[in-house]
């Protein structure tokens, strides 16, 4: 039967049965790891527990659920007896999720998994309707820019008898968390990347614009223009998008979908019934519009205040919406490509009601909401250089 080592993040930080990590509480979330643990209110889990409910988990079934997911990896039939060595990476601590990192080691080679482990209440019912999700969508739709997954279940911890719930999933390897951070050579904003094996490093003018356009591609790919159904409560301070760059070039991917519904929650759709097509351009409007606004918020280097994109961004944004516009494939109620049609419906609205249509929609946000400040403030010149780039769309 396969060995199991237990790390904290690399190799270069084991973990050993019984010493002081292993006694250690888990932090419930990325920003309590400096807060004092209170043993009448909070949920207990230590490394240990941490560590053995995921081996549990992968033991599970004579070691069923890894030697199936390694020969769906492979294409080829694997046996526990074939699997050397399960690693286990504790990698971060997420407001939902602890995921680890497991390498299954196999013939000298490595395959890596993300198991992603919910201790909360609410950590638990969202990883049971993000694995229902992630697997509808990948059903769904051809392309994949976000995790496959594999399996899920419940493990109780041994020594308090906490239920946990995990979910088994694609590991994106090479790829990293990014954020808006101060470049000290020239005291600019810029994103950077939080590559731990080659070291951090900034992204390039070309680069950043870049991510956003393959980040608004994404999130507009799996939008459905016929039920109005989004990727909803995705965050860039939360990490959600990772990044991979080779040489010059760079590639996303999404690695968390947390909700996926129709902005219209009163109404009825269904995809047999295609609404008029006023109603879709309005909504598509709506998503774009909402999109474009969240797309420009994060924490400073992921955990502190909240700070804004600079202009960079919009021209990427713009340019990725309508790349996965076209994607779509006709529909009925327009004489034209969707992409064709919603240029000339974008292109036809007033300055006026474009920035009325902007403030409505930061209206719907919650008052308390920290980004809710910053968007206020710089809400007047985003919805400005918005509609100047997209008045370009008539030279195009």
């Amino acid at each position: 039967m396969p060995r199991f080592k237990f790390f904290l993040s690399s190799r270069n930080n084991p973990v050993l049965e019984g010493d002081f990590v292993w006694l250690t509480p888990i932090p419930l979330s990325r920003h309590q790891s400096a807060r004092t643990f209170e043993p009448g209110s909070d949920i207990f889990i230590n490394h240990g527990d941490y560590f053995t409910a995921v081996r549990n988990f992968l033991e599970r079934d004579r070691y069923a659920i890894i030697s199936q997911t390694i020969s769906q990896h492979l294409h080829r039939n694997i046996t526990p007896d074939d699997i050397e060595e399960i690693r286990i990476f504790l990698d971060k601590h997420g407001e939902f999720y602890h995921p680890s990192k497991i390498e299954a080691v196999l013939q000298a080679v490595e395959i890596p998994f993300v198991l992603n482990v919910a201790v909360t209440d609410v950590g638990k019912q969202c990883a049971q309707r993000e694995y229902r999700l992630l697997k509808k969508l990948d059903t769904k739709y051809p392309d994949s820019f976000i995790p496959k997954v594999y399996a899920q279940g419940n493990v109780f911890t041994k020594m308090d008898q906490v239920e946990t719930r995990m979910f088994l999933g694609e590991w994106f390897e090479g790829f990293n968390e990014f954020h808006i951070s101060l470049d000290p050579d020239d005291k600019k904003y810029k994103i950077i990347v939080w590559d731990h094996v080659h070291g951090n490093f900034f992204l390039t003018t070309q680069q950043t614009m870049d991510l956003y356009r393959q980040a608004a591609k994404i999130l507009t790919y799996y939008y459905n223009v016929l039920t109005f159904e989004q990727i909803f409560s995705w965050h860039h301070a939360a990490g959600d998008f990772v990044l991979k760059c080779q040489e010059d070039d760079i590639e996303l991917k999404l690695v968390t979908v947390r909700q996926y519904r129709s902005m219209y929650e009163n109404t009825i759709v269904s995809e047999s019934v295609e609404p008029d097509s006023e109603l879709i351009l309005e909504a598509l409007l709506v998503f774009f519009l909402n999109m474009a606004i969240k797309m420009r918020i994060d924490r400073l280097d992921g955990v502190g205040e909240i700070v804004w994109s600079d202009d960079v961004a919009l021209k990427g944004i713009l340019k990725g919406f309508f790349e996965a516009l076209a994607l779509n494939p006709l529909i009925s109620v327009f004489a034209e490509p969707l992409n064709d049609c919603f240029r000339q419906h974008i292109l036809s609205c007033r300055r006026a009601d474009f920035f009325d249509l902007n403030h409505a929609i930061v209206h719907t946000y919650p008052s308390q909401a920290p980004e809710v400040p910053v968007i206020r403030q710089h809400l007047e010149k985003h919805v400005e250089d918005l509609y100047n780039s997209i008045r370009q769309l008539e030279k195009v």
